[in-house]
């Protein structure tokens, strides 16, 4: 017997971002909207823990217990008293190391996929918890659609959507890493009052009616000055991708990926392939929002 679920990506339409906390995380204010790009996770019986993966990037995936999905089947098993004995197999789609929350579903594939295969009825509150302890994006990714996050970005409300987003991703070769991202966004702010995060009320009324131009009007990142810093050649590729039609460009979240709205199915494949022509990027992906969260199929 097998369990597979499937699992979205995630674009961050906000990313207001605080001070640094003493226990070194930063106060988020993190509007998660899920697109549907996925991952599927399968979770077999075994005679011990193992994970593997094939697709785009897999060679860039951990397949040790530091990865999420193992590190799922672990917490479950440990509050059931049980062992996590089982193969995890991960069919990845979602970019690898794109700011897109790839390693946080895979996580939240698993547990929930596990949850499944052992019949352990663990309530949604529970699960949401065990995801809130392998990491900030994680609780997101199990129940997908659109939320605000806030916190570490782990603690949810879900947010209405009236309407169908369209989106194109840029893939940058090779990643960047969160923490070093922060750090550089901590650098930037010194000697200047970092403002207490919070939603933005318009950006919030235009997921509610489904309002794309107003929606790009109020895309916002944080983190965007320091993963520009970090890696100034984005800045070519949001160029291009705005000088292609795109309503509105962003670096998501950490980055390096970025993201581009579009205003329908057409102007997101014209920007594709602009974008592609450019030279700026090493792929692209059009998509669509919102998408449901963890799935089993």
């Amino acid at each position: 017997m097998s369990v597979t679920v499937r699992v979205p990506a995630k674009v961050n339409v906000q990313l207001a971002v605080g001070a640094a906390r003493p226990d070194g995380y930063h106060g988020l204010a993190n509007v998660f909207l899920a697109v549907s790009l996925y991952d599927e996770v399968t979770v077999t019986p075994a005679a011990r823990l193992t994970v593997t993966c094939t697709g785009p990037g897999a060679d860039q995936v951990p397949l040790d217990r530091t990865n999420l999905a193992a590190r799922a089947a672990e917490l479950l098993a440990a509050r059931y008293g049980l062992e996590p004995d089982v193969h995890i197999h991960i069919a990845k789609d979602i970019p690898v190391a794109g700011g897109m929350a790839g390693g946080s579903a895979d996580g939240a594939g698993a547990l929930l996929a596990c949850d499944a295969l052992w019949g352990t009825g663990a309530s949604r509150e529970e699960l949401l918890d065990i995801c809130a302890e392998l990491g900030s994006d994680v609780p997101f990714s199990l129940i997908g659609e659109a939320a605000l996050g806030v916190g570490r970005g782990e603690q949810l409300t879900p947010l209405e959507v009236g309407g169908t987003f369209h989106w194109v991703f840029a893939m940058a070769d090779g990643g960047l890493s969160t923490p070093a991202v922060f750090r550089e966004f901590d650098r930037l702010a010194e000697g200047r009052e970092v403002p207490e995060p919070t939603a933005s009320p318009e950006l919030l009324a235009a997921l509610r009616k489904g309002d794309t131009g107003a929606l790009a009007e109020a895309l916002a990142n944080d983190l965007q000055p320091a993963a520009l810093s970090l890696r100034p050649a984005l800045a070519d590729t949001l160029a291009a991708g705005t000088a292609a039609g795109a309503l509105a460009a962003l670096v998501s979240g950490s980055g390096p990926t970025t993201a581009f709205l579009a205003a329908d199915a057409e102007s997101a494949a014209r920007i594709a392939a602009a974008l592609e022509a450019s030279g700026t990027c090493r792929t692209t992906r059009t998509t669509t929002s919102p998408a449901p969260g963890a799935t089993v199929l």
